[in-house]
């Protein structure tokens, strides 16, 4: 899994937090009867829980404990200590500097008979080069939050030698090659397994940036909160998987409770989750209304309607051009259709006044999937999102059309100058952001769904400037275009108007292929036609996709072949294990 949860309930939600927030937090927990030795002695307890695991099928392990100066060592020996009164290891500890004579961490270590070696005392750095290459579990623990890049002078040098150790163990060769595909082939030894403490030696844990001798983590358990660093790349490459620990730190704690970014795991969306009644008919779970593809993307279309209904609508109608109909109503059997105008195979203009007269049936909508970037197409997209001068009392029946949702005949409808809940990606999102101020078209909480490059031509920006402020582009244009906005990439980021963000645990290349953003697009409009409200219904759809993504690996074998089909077909899977 992308990042595990130790020792939290499932009501427990997994703050993020930057360095400054958590230091607040650890002094507010302090002041509270929560002492500095007692979050300590409680951090290195669930790093040495989370190391016994690791080495539980390992009866003769070797584990050496990195220590730095800082808290962040003192978890380590915290730590070291327990995992030597509670197995059967053999526990070293190396140590960047010698410890306080007060610090009663070392002094336990020391009265235990542990072996502990100096880097003062190591000239060239070989009991600590020996002490990585011969161990099965590396604990880093030589810095925490505190640390500030470069990292400089004696530490540079170890951080140097940890990793050419880890190095030349991963470089040593087979004892022979073996040509045949279908049998194992002959491994070199295996590297030590590196757990971080707190977050990777040489991270900033603020700006996920590295230093250029940073250790790369397996795994990372971080404490209380998780750190925006651990979140954002470079950095969240070194990460491997996340694990979150509490340290005793109620939820309540005012600082803790006061932060509004949040990482989503299987509790947080378990509880977003629409319910369904045993007693229950397609009508209570909504019908949404996709309108999606062109001649030339006809497969966007299929992949969002499937979406929607592998996320629990009750109908899904697709709005399309003839020539998307006709390639996929034989196909796809459960789908109803809207024939809409179109002018060479894409959209025209005059598909808005068709789309509008429709909507009052629909409790959700999508725009965008497969639609091109042709004008009329856009002039389309304005024309559906800017109010009209007067809606009709009721709808009357279509000439053109394949089946599509209808309310019963003679029902009495609301004005059709408000658009049901929106969702609008992909080319909607270019055809967008060339209108003038269009933001101020969008009914407020409007989701829109950008990748990167469609961020920028929202926002104005390039790409690299996107991707280098991802969570604070992403929760100030929410706030200014009074929409959610939900940034796919590793680490997708969804942020509300009112300030509270999302951050997905999930790092996952399956999900760099062509319609998967329909896939997305199209599990997010289903639960809105549930009924889920904006931000909630983008965090669980997001969450879902990304535990689909994944999955799809599993079943494959691997991560590069994962076809957006195949996500969609794991997308049943991804909500059976959420309940």
């Amino acid at each position: 899994m992308p990042f595990a949860l130790v020792g939290m309930g499932d009501k427990t939600l997994i703050k993020v937090v930057s360095s400054a927030e958590m230091r607040e937090i650890e002094a507010a927990a302090d002041a509270s009867g929560i002492s500095y030795a007692d979050m300590m002695e409680n951090a290195g307890r669930a790093a040495a829980i989370r190391a016994l695991k690791i080495i539980q099928q390992l009866p003769n392990a070797r584990v050496t404990v990195l220590i730095g100066p800082g808290n962040n060592g003192g978890d380590g020996l915290v730590a070291g200590r327990i995992i030597a009164q509670e197995s059967k290891a053999l526990v070293r500890f190396y140590l960047l500097k010698h410890r306080a004579e007060d610090d009663a961490h070392f002094r336990a270590v020391a009265e235990a008979g542990l072996l502990a070696a100096y880097a003062e005392d190591d000239q060239q750095y070989r009991v600590l080069r020996n002490m990585v290459a011969s161990a099965d579990l590396v604990i880093d623990a030589l810095f925490g939050i505190g640390i500030k890049l470069p990292i400089k002078d004696e530490a540079a040098k170890v951080l140097r030698n940890v990793n050419q150790a880890l190095n030349e163990r991963r470089s040593e060769k087979p004892e022979y090659i073996n040509i045949d595909p279908t049998d194992p082939p002959a491994h070199a030894a295996k590297a030590p397994y590196v757990l971080a403490v707190d977050c990777p030696s040489g991270l900033d844990c603020d700006s996920g940036q590295l230093d250029k001798q940073a250790i790369k983590a397996d795994e990372t358990i971080t404490f209380i909160a998780a750190k925006t660093g651990l979140l954002v790349f470079p950095g969240a490459g070194h990460v491997g998987t996340l694990n979150v620990a509490p340290c005793g730190i109620p939820d309540d704690l005012p600082p803790l409770k006061a932060i509004t970014t949040v990482l989503v795991d299987g509790a947080f969306a378990r509880a977003l989750l629409p319910e369904r009644p045993l007693n229950s008919h397609k009508g209570m779970f909504g019908k949404a209304l996709l309108v999606a593809g062109s001649v030339n993307y006809t497969g966007a279309a299929a992949l969002a309607a499937c979406a929607a209904y592998r996320s629990g609508a009750g109908l899904v109608t697709v709005g399309a051009p003839q020539p998307v109909v006709m390639a996929l109503a034989t196909q796809l059997q459960e789908p109803t259709w809207l024939l809409l105008p179109q002018d060479m195979g894409v959209l025209s203009e005059k598909a808005a006044e068709m789309i509008r007269e429709e909507l009052g049936a629909y409790q959700a909508l999508l725009l965008g999937p497969g639609w091109g970037r042709e004008e009329t197409t856009r002039t389309m997209l304005k024309t559906l999102l800017d109010k009209p001068a007067e809606a009709p009392a009721k709808r009357g029946k279509r000439s053109i059309g394949f089946l599509a949702a209808k309310a019963e005949q003679g029902e009495e409808e609301s004005a059709l100058s408000s658009l049901p809940p929106l969702v609008i990606d992909a080319d909607g999102l270019n055809l967008l952001s060339e209108i003038e101020e269009w933001w101020k078209l969008l009914p407020a909480n409007t989701i829109l769904t950008p990748h990167p490059g469609e961020m920028a031509r929202l926002a104005g920006l390039s790409t690299e400037e996107v991707q280098a402020q991802r969570l604070e582009l992403a929760r100030s244009k929410a706030a200014e275009w009074q929409a959610v906005v939900l940034l796919k990439g590793a680490h997708t980021v969804v942020a509300a108007a009112d300030g509270r963000a999302a951050l997905l645990p999930f790092k996952n290349d399956a999900l760099a292929k062509a319609g998967t953003g329909d896939v997305l697009a199209g599990a997010i409009v289903g639960l809105l036609a549930q009924g889920v409200a904006a931000f909630e219904a983008a965090a669980l759809a997001a969450y879902l996709h990304g535990l689909a993504g994944q999955l799809a690996a599993e079943w494959l074998g691997s991560r590069r072949g994962v076809l957006a089909g195949d996500v969609l077909d794991a997308l049943p899977e991804a909500l059976g294990m959420l309940g």
